[in-house]
């Protein structure tokens, strides 16, 4: 494991924080969880799809169920008779052995003594084909990529009930600000779930080195999140706390917002201290927790957009600092730069690092 404890003052670049921190971390083992409880988790590999789905042909939608050859020249000015009244299917049921289309309620008549056929329909008419929404052989999710309601649906349709998804334990502790304000820690909690991390309660801590470094050595999880008590004040010890368990890599990072974020690694265990303001503790946990949660989770690289800014960015030298951008069209607006506010932090549709 890679260790870089700056000196006093310094500030330690976000790459070589990023390198440390995630030097040697491997995606948990997969999980099968019920499908109710994967959207928004990160897939992980599964069997292909066994058989073709559907497997057979069925209706798309109710109707009477024919043969398109039997209803050939039916119109309403020239209504066809049929030797049986044809089978009543309901939308999703499975075709009638030599049935190839589905005919609408009311275009067969019963009200006489024979059966009509007041119009004609091509072979497939309202039919879905068996195969036609997946071949047999093709992968049931897509390993990496966040689980979608089409995934579960792909899924449901062909009777499995359980996902394999990479869902890393996170753990937050909350070191008390005398304001007791848990804001920072609410926001941190729904970021982390909606990265595909299974968050557990938030526990809250005295600020002082003793019981943070007994929270930390008391944790068990994949990912470790204090949350507070990385600044200058006085009552500000969560790095004493993780260099006093041996566990600091660098404190003070070259980002803004989120300058005073520490990293660490328990064993195997990477942890990240992020101040308590929430535009802080936003922007570090953009630079620094995602991309331990994407690593754990086994998720490929995320989507990037580009597209013209706006108007032109610039970065104080040597720091690396968050840009929360929102699209208008074509182009990035930049909305904030280096110093958040909630409005911005709610509007923001992208992010960049410069």
């Amino acid at each position: 494991m890679m260790r870089m404890q700056p000196s006093v003052g310094a500030l330690t670049g976000l790459e070589a924080a990023l390198a440390a921190l995630l030097d040697g971390v491997e995606p948990v083992a997969p999980t099968l969880l019920p499908l109710d409880q994967t959207l928004g988790k990160i897939g992980a590999a599964m069997p292909p799809l066994a058989h073709a789905q559907p497997i057979r042909d069925t209706a798309k939608t109710d109707g009477w169920a024919c043969r398109a050859l039997d209803l050939a020249g039916a119109s309403a000015y020239s209504p066809l008779p049929l030797t049986a009244i044809p089978v009543w299917v309901e939308a999703g049921g499975a075709m009638p052995e030599g049935c190839d289309c589905v005919l609408d309620a009311d275009l067969i008549d019963c009200s006489g003594s024979m059966p009509q056929a007041l119009e004609e329909a091509a072979p497939g008419q309202g039919v879905r084909r068996a195969g036609e929404d997946m071949e047999a052989g093709r992968p049931l999710i897509i390993a990496g990529h966040r689980l979608s309601a089409a995934d579960l649906l792909t899924v449901r349709s062909a009777g499995i009930g359980e996902i394999a998804v990479r869902a890393p334990q996170v753990r937050l502790i909350d070191v008390a600000a005398p304001t007791s304000e848990t804001f920072t820690g609410h926001l941190l909690a729904d970021l982390a779930k909606a990265s595909g991390a299974t968050v557990f309660d938030i526990e809250t801590v005295s600020r002082d080195a003793k019981s943070v470094t007994q929270a930390i050595g008391n944790a068990a999880g994949d990912l470790i999140i204090l949350i507070g008590g990385t600044g200058a004040g006085r009552a500000d010890a969560t790095a004493d706390a993780l260099a006093a368990r041996g566990a600091l890599i660098a404190h003070k990072i070259a980002l803004q917002p989120g300058r005073t974020a520490a990293i660490g690694r328990l064993d195997a265990v990477p942890i990240i201290a992020l101040p308590g303001a929430p535009d802080q503790a936003f922007g570090a946990f953009l630079a620094l927790v995602q991309p331990a949660i994407d690593r754990l989770s086994g998720r490929s690289a995320r989507r990037q957009t580009v597209l013209a800014l706006e108007r032109k960015i610039s970065s104080t030298v040597g720091l690396a600092e968050i840009v929360l951008l929102k699209q208008q069209q074509d182009r990035w607006q930049p909305l904030a730069i280096g110093d958040f506010s909630l409005e911005a932090i709610r509007l923001a549709d992208a992010w960049l690092a410069i």
